[in-house]
């Protein structure tokens, strides 16, 4: 049942003092199909522009799958008034603002379950915002340091009262909750040191919006942690989610997914966008291959999951994180690409699209082991009460070299191989409405090595057989790359460990 990537070509796993093993891989395969992997604990504050936020936030998932932010609307109906619309959202920009533009703004700290709450004085909206106390650590920066705030430094900010929007966002990945505010100050001379016009938190294994007519630290009441760029993201290729879009102006009115509006002409006024307005990207655009990984990243995005109307401003932009890593000109070439190359589509609500009823859901079959030189047989089974046609699609994700599949596109396909090693196979079903299912499998191509524990007293002994010394004993508490841990080495058959009350894991890899 271990399903990630292995060194060693003989492999045997046990479970001791656990009556049940159900590995359930489909629940960290995010909507991209990407393995999330296990989530890092957290111990302490991370800011995030750092390679450990960097690898905490790359295994999170940010809202559940099938939530508005994460939604495919590559093929999304446009609009009728589309055309409209964008002509209108370009006319309202100065002649010289008509490009899209990347700003570096929104920054947040990631924080550990523990992480003591502050009280928040609410200087504007309290009436719409969630109390206080917020778990904000002593370093939660304010919007644009350290990229926009010259030589100041982070406590220095976080004091400056510059006018500005000032947004603060807290993210605690232990329980998947997120605290944002906005016109964040900390006073030393107040009794309540951290001052924001408002705050809100939002639950990111949920689709529940915030109350309807509320606002949040953004305009259009939704989370900006949800659709900022990130450093991470970038350096893997792809942005896997809608982006934060501003607009100059927008119409009195908002939609799914947004809560709140804050527009300066009536909701009649439909050429004009209105909060939670969803845009994409062309297809037609053809992104350069010489543009950089991060600009190749954010335009792959806004082609699949595009951008949604989050505030009004004076440009047509999309918010980067303030993340000193990227390069100068990492974003240069956004500032040619003119508003027409967008579109508008049509959304969907809380109870259709992806969060409509007869999602499939589908199991890739069990991990198993062949001996070089053989095939593997791969069976799917899907589970699916829609009427909509489903395609179904095998590759390998994981692997020491590449494969020959008999079919990719059927439930049912025999693989071939040329080199020994672990596999991971990850099987997809789609119908364009729902989050694509996912679920993945492991074949080991090598000899054959079987493991036999059992309880002897107060200690366990394990015996094995099959593959070539030396061999290594390892044990871990979860089926994640990074949990194992040696236990002894040897070139024998057999080992003995005094026995615990935990529940474990264990495997031998020999040669």
């Amino acid at each position: 049942m271990f399903r990630t990537g292995i060194r060693a070509l003989a492999v045997a796993i046990a479970l001791a003092f656990a009556s049940s093993l159900v590995c359930k891989a489909a629940d960290r395969i995010n909507h991209e199909g990407r393995i999330l992997g296990t989530l890092p604990v957290l111990t302490n504050a991370l800011l995030f522009n750092t390679p450990e936020a960097d690898a905490v936030v790359s295994a999170m998932q940010i809202f559940p799958r099938d939530n508005a932010w994460n939604e495919d609307i590559s093929r999304h109906p446009l609009l009728s008034n589309s055309a409209a619309m964008m002509t209108q959202i370009t006319n309202d920009l100065a002649t010289n603002r008509q490009t899209l533009r990347p700003f570096h703004e929104m920054n947040f700290i990631l924080v550990p379950d523990a992480q003591p709450r502050v009280p928040i004085a609410w200087d504007l909206y309290g009436d719409e915002s969630d109390p206080s106390p917020y778990p904000f650590a002593t370093n939660t920066p304010v919007e644009g340091w350290p990229r926009e705030t010259g030589a100041a430094s982070l406590t220095a900010w976080q004091r400056n009262d510059d006018g500005g929007d000032r947004h603060s966002i807290a993210v605690m990945p232990g329980s998947n909750i997120v605290w944002e505010t906005w016109r964040t100050v900390y006073l030393t001379s107040s009794p309540t040191n951290w001052h924001a016009a408002n705050g809100a938190r939002f639950n990111m294994s949920s689709n529940t919006l915030r109350p309807l007519g509320w606002t949040s630290g953004d305009a259009a009441g939704l989370s900006m942690f949800a659709g900022l760029v990130r450093y991470d993201e970038c350096q893997r290729g792809m942005v896997e989610h809608a982006v934060r879009l501003v607009v100059k102006r927008s119409r009195q009115q908002y939609i799914y997914p947004a809560s709140h509006q804050a527009g300066s002409v009536p909701a009649s006024t439909v050429n004009v966008p209105a909060m939670g307005q969803r845009l994409r990207l062309k297809s037609s655009f053809n992104i350069p291959t010489n543009w950089t990984v991060e600009e190749k990243a954010v335009l792959r995005g806004l082609k699949k999951y595009g951008a949604i109307v989050a505030d009004n401003g004076g440009f047509f932009s999309i918010s980067v994180t303030p993340d000193q890593r990227f390069a100068a000109n990492a974003f240069s070439h956004l500032s040619t690409i003119g508003v027409t190359n967008f579109e508008v589509i049509q959304t969907t609500v809380a109870t259709t699209g992806p969060r409509s009823p007869g999602a499939p859901l589908v199991h890739a079959g069990e991990d198993q082991t062949v001996p070089p030189g053989a095939n593997a047989t791969l069976n799917a089974a899907v589970t699916y009460t829609n009427a909509a046609p489903l395609n179904f699609a095998w590759k390998l994700y994981a692997g020491p070299t590449n494969v020959l599949f008999s079919a990719t596109n059927q439930t049912n396909t025999v693989v071939s191989f040329t080199t020994p090693g672990a596999y991971t196979f990850l099987f997809g079903a789609e119908n364009g409405t729902h989050s694509p299912a996912y679920d993945v499998v492991v074949v080991t191509v090598g000899p054959s090595l079987r493991i036999n524990i059992a309880r002897s007293g107060t200690n366990l002994t394990f015996n094995w057989r099959g593959g070539a010394p030396p061999f290594r004993l390892e044990r871990a508490t979860s089926f994640a790359p990074t949990n194992w841990s040696a236990v002894l080495t040897t070139n024998g058959t057999n080992a003995t460990l005094p026995l615990d009350a935990n529940a474990s894991f264990f495997r031998v890899l020999g040669q």
